[in-house]
């Protein structure tokens, strides 16, 4: 329910190399290979095919037409939103026995525990463990000396769909003087555009909020405008954001990585995921991808129930670890998509909680007492989110205050100017949550 087939075109100018084409193709060619390995059906992601100049711009109609000789056209998987993503993995985790803590800092770690710091409260806690696992991506050094690491920034674009006019189908823009790098254009469901991506060393202490620099925008823009007619400004910019990517230093000593990858560019150094104990015995999981997330997660659960079996804990082999099961587990809301195109409920939060979206619902009606019409409006004009959807937040996803709710359970904070026009419902929906009992469902809740 959190991710849809999303068709993407490639453009090629009249100055395209013919080594880009190339190039391009046979990625298109090695990516539709893994759908096949994955087994994923070509009804649900179709191979890629060869575009005339007249079938692009039927795609893609903001595209400049000037030299315009034609292009590709693949698939990829799309998420509806990351934010989504992370609070339903939480939530699935918690229903199946995880505590799920927010606002917590880890201090120090040890193999055998951590040093818990409330955010909220100030109050530190001690936490025993027979195995400690550090997920923490770029900040994973400050918990761990032996883990080294060449953080990078990676910075996107938030445009209004009206500034790129008729655009449905995702655009890769070529960058001028590159063979295999490409800005993307990325059209979302709530009727923005989203322009990325960069790649720049950051160095220093890392920032719990990475800001985009003037630098990564100016390129952004300037990639983006050489492949569409309309002329971009910064001015056409409602938001900007960043991440940063928990690279490992080859030169670290135990890291695993590409030889020569120590120097030079961060584009060039492995995204692979790496899975390193310390001589203290914290289990660190770094560097992957969003795409390999569950492989990680295999990875470091295996080695942490490999740890306590050498300490003598039950292992994998005894009563209190089988098989893992992240391959095959679904997340809550999770169903075939024919049953989630039945239900007869909002397209919306179908989308964003699949067969959770009636437990949403019959949440906010039970907390607030409004009817559907007040529910399930756009708080704000331009801002697609529902009351509905913050109240849950509130209610079921351990949401403690605005910040919480426009910046971490949804992506309103993404565009300032929606910020602040959905800045009262978020208010609105903390107070009427506040001093109610949390309904029953059968649904997990993040405390």
């Amino acid at each position: 329910h959190l991710t849809r087939a999303m068709p993407y075109v490639v453009p090629f100018t009249s100055a395209t190399p013919r080594l880009q084409r190339t190039l391009t193709r046979a990625g298109m060619r090695a990516g539709d290979l893994l759908r096949r390995g994955a087994r994923t059906s070509s009804a649900t992601l179709p191979p890629p095919r060869r575009l005339s100049s007249t079938e692009l711009r039927t795609l893609a109609p903001p595209l400049r037409h000037a030299g315009l000789v034609g292009g590709t056209l693949s698939w990829d998987g799309q998420l509806e939103d990351d934010a989504r993503l992370v609070v339903t993995l939480a939530r699935t985790a918690a229903g199946r026995g995880a505590h799920v803590r927010t606002r917590a800092r880890v201090l120090t770690a040890t193999g055998t525990g951590v040093e818990l710091r409330d955010e909220l409260t100030g109050a530190t806690h001690r936490v025993s463990a027979r195995a400690v696992v550090s997920a923490t991506g770029v900040w994973a050094d400050q918990l761990v000396d032996e883990v080294r690491l060449r953080p990078s920034r990676g910075t996107h674009l938030v445009l209004r769909a009206e500034t790129l006019p008729g655009l449905t189908t995702a655009v890769f823009a070529p960058v001028p003087g590159q063979t295999n790098r490409f800005v993307m254009v990325l059209p979302q469901p709530d009727g923005t555009l989203y322009v990325g991506l960069t790649d720049e060393p950051v160095e220093g202490e890392m920032p719990d909020v990475p800001t985009p620099s003037e630098g990564e925008i100016g390129f952004l823009l300037d990639v983006v405008a050489a492949s569409f007619d309309r002329a971009l400004h910064r001015s056409d910019v409602v938001g900007a954001y960043a991440g940063l990517r928990p690279l490992l230093d080859t030169g670290a000593a135990g890291a695993a990585g590409p030889a020569g990858a120590a120097g030079g560019s961060t584009a060039d150094l492995s995204r692979r995921h790496a899975v390193l104990t310390s001589r203290s015995g914290v289990i660190t999981v770094v560097g992957g991808k969003l795409t390999t997330y569950r492989r990680m997660a295999e990875d470091a659960v295996d080695a942490a129930v490999g740890a306590m079996g050498a300490t003598g804990a039950t292992g994998s082999t005894g009563p209190g670890a089988g098989p893992c099961v992240t391959r095959t587990l679904p997340l809550l809301g999770a169903a075939p998509r024919a049953e989630l195109a039945a239900l007869e409920l909002p397209d919306r939060l179908v989308r964003r909680y699949g067969t959770d979206a009636a437990l949403v619902l019959t949440t906010a009606r039970e907390v607030t007492g409004l009817g559907d019409d007040a529910l399930l409006a756009p708080v704000a004009a331009g801002v697609p989110v529902t009351l509905a959807e913050l109240v849950f937040g509130v209610t079921h996803e351990g949401a403690a205050d605005v910040d919480d709710l426009l910046d971490r359970r949804t992506r309103v904070g993404l565009v300032p100017a929606d910020r602040e026009a959905a800045l009262p419902a978020a208010e609105r929906a903390i107070e009427l949550a506040r001093d109610q009992a949390r309904p029953s469902g059968s649904s997990a809740t993040v405390s």
